[in-house]
């Protein structure tokens, strides 16, 4: 069985956050925006329809990506410090 390398599974991480940030930012895309047509749209004879399919193919989608973008940045690793060098004629015991 192959042993799976640091790099796959901080991948993995990754792409698992972005997913999860992005369900996050398309339901906020998705209300958000559909209220804000209903609230703000002049139509009156499908208000509904119309806010409800902004949210869903709109917002929530815009937001959806910008939220996958943010949740992969974030999961990066922590850096790592290199061990500090030995210094010269310095004995630590």
């Amino acid at each position: 069985m192959a042993r799976r390398s640091r790099y796959n599974r901080t991948m993995g991480k990754r792409l698992a956050s972005g997913f999860l940030w992005g369900l996050l930012g398309y339901f906020v895309g998705a209300v958000g925006g559909g209220m804000l047509v209903y609230w703000l749209s002049t139509t009156v004879s499908d208000r509904l329809i119309e806010s409800t399919m902004t949210g869903l193919f709109v917002t929530g989608p815009l937001l959806a990506s910008v939220g996958f973008a943010i949740g992969f940045v974030r999961a990066r690793p922590a850096a790592t410090v290199p061990p500090a060098a030995p210094t010269r004629g310095h004995d630590p015991r």
